[in-house]
């Protein structure tokens, strides 16, 4: 449902322009601010989430996103549309970080690629199948009607989160001990064990710690703890400045800034396309309707629904990847599947931009974005299960710099986007894009090769980042 409130409304930029007189500058001005909204929400979002827990975090932002589909529902202006615009997008930050927060609250390291996987298809239902519905919601009740069924999905789902959702974030009691942060070398030969075996993926605290005495530190909560409106961490006591300053420096780390490209990449030129075919498509040779643009979602839709299919087998390749290398697990083994993605992704781009310049029949395009909705999948999908491979008991902390980079990158380019097509035209501008995005994803081959060398000569660093965060205490 976030990601229905951030993506429809590019459907309706004709119906708007020709009612309210809001131009398409304009209009792609209003997605910029989106996209910046998503930037900026993640670093009030995740610290909420850490310190208090993830049930309040989900409520407060599904009542925000509720009221905001509301205020789209009443737009008159373009302060109403931008405004409106800024804080779906600062509260639908919640998609992007949160509940990557539960997924490595709640599953192993062999279940995520396949919970990750059913995440992107949410997604692109959210994204590329309810701008189908927008489209001919507004043929014959209106543009604004598609905000107002959007308002009254999230008045369910308000009602969902309050009396179904139970906080998943645990905490258990442990003691440090003499040396809580691991030297270099230490932390290297951990890296390096030959004894963590792929199949002893369970939950430890940390050899830093230990249990007190007496207590049973792993109890099962009753019905109060689950529902309890605010959750603490013991020993959160980092303030907000300071987990903040913390968000950014994770980006030394070698997978945080490797996914923050590969997300930041899909998204910069997912916004590409759909700027592109918002505005060309409405003008000739196309003439296509509100409903004719929601349908021009479908083809991404189906890319990233096959794609999905070898995601999900990440964890049985990882498996069997392991047993050759001695039980030994390495998070690089998850990018062997990215390097698909590298192709696919730039090619699709390619297609589209290029067949949209030359006006060619409409299915070719959309053969274009059916290319690149398998590559966003891919690309997503395994850079994200890295992620939380090799920082997971930092996994909320990463996820902001992530998601920033992410939507910082995305907001620069659909705010050149006009005067970059006035000065290169359209086909060149594709040209361009191609090529940088084949050069950020192709960054896949030096982490296949050099990722662990570089995991390992940041370890300290990350070591001490859990022992100050707090996170040490936690199981995720």
């Amino acid at each position: 449902m976030a990601f229905v409130i951030l993506d429809i409304g590019t459907v309706v930029w004709g119906p708007m322009n020709e009612e309210l007189g809001i131009s398409f500058t304009n209009l792609s001005y209003s997605f910029a601010a989106n996209c910046a909204g998503l930037a900026v929400g993640c670093f009030l979002l995740v610290p909420l989430s850490i310190k208090i827990g993830r049930r309040p975090v989900y409520i407060i932002s599904t009542l925000a996103l509720f009221l905001s589909a509301i205020w789209m529902a009443k737009t008159y202006t373009v302060g109403d549309n931008i405004g409106n615009n800024i804080t779906s997008g600062i509260f639908g930050a919640i998609s992007e970080s949160i509940v990557q927060m539960t997924i490595a609250d709640l599953f192993f390291v062999h279940q995520r690629a396949r919970m990750n996987a059913i995440y992107v298809i949410m997604v692109d239902i959210g994204t590329f199948l309810a701008p189908v519905a927008a489209g001919y919601c507004s043929n014959s009740q209106g543009w604004r009607w598609i905000n107002w069924w959007t308002a009254i999905f999230f008045g369910v789902l308000l009602l969902a989160m309050i009396f179904a959702y139970e906080e998943t974030k645990y905490t258990v009691s442990v003691r440090s001990t003499a040396s809580p942060v691991r030297s270099p070398q230490e932390m290297k030969a951990v890296l390096e064990s030959k004894d963590k075996d792929a199949k002893d993926l369970r939950p430890t605290i940390s050899s830093t710690e230990s249990v007190d005495p007496g207590t049973n530190p792993f109890q099962k909560k009753n019905v109060r703890q689950r529902f309890a409106l605010v959750t603490l961490t013991p020993g959160g006591s980092r303030s907000f400045l300071a987990l903040i300053w913390d968000f950014i420096v994770l980006l030394k780390f070698p997978a945080v800034a490797y996914t923050a490209l590969m997300w930041g990449a899909t998204l910069t030129w997912f916004s590409v396309i759909l700027n592109t075919l918002s505005i060309y498509f409405v003008a000739p040779p196309y003439n296509f309707s509100a409903a004719g643009i929601g349908l021009l979602n479908l083809p991404p839709f189906i890319g990233g629904l096959i794609a999905i299919v070898p995601c999900a087998y990440n964890d049985y390749i990882i498996i069997w990847l392991a047993k050759r290398n001695g039980g030994v697990f390495e998070p690089e083994m998850r990018l062997w599947l990215a390097l698909l993605g590298v192709v696919v992704g730039p090619a699709g781009l390619c297609l589209f931009g290029l067949s949209l310049a030359q006006g060619m029949h409409w299915i070719v395009p959309c053969i274009g974005s059916a290319f690149y909705g398998a590559g966003l999948s891919i690309i997503g999908t395994t850079s994200l299960t890295y992620l939380q491979d090799s920082y997971a008991e930092v996994i909320g902390d990463a996820l902001v710099p992530v998601t920033f980079v992410r939507n910082a990158l995305a907001t620069m380019v659909v705010f050149a986007l006009t005067p970059w097509i006035n000065t290169m035209g359209l086909y060149n501008m594709f040209v361009c894009a191609t090529c940088l995005a084949f050069a950020l994803y192709a960054l896949t081959v030096p982490m296949l090769i050099w990722g662990k060398t570089w995991r390992v000569q940041t370890a300290a660093a990350y070591a001490r980042h859990i022992e100050r965060s707090g996170n040490h205490a936690s199981i995720s």
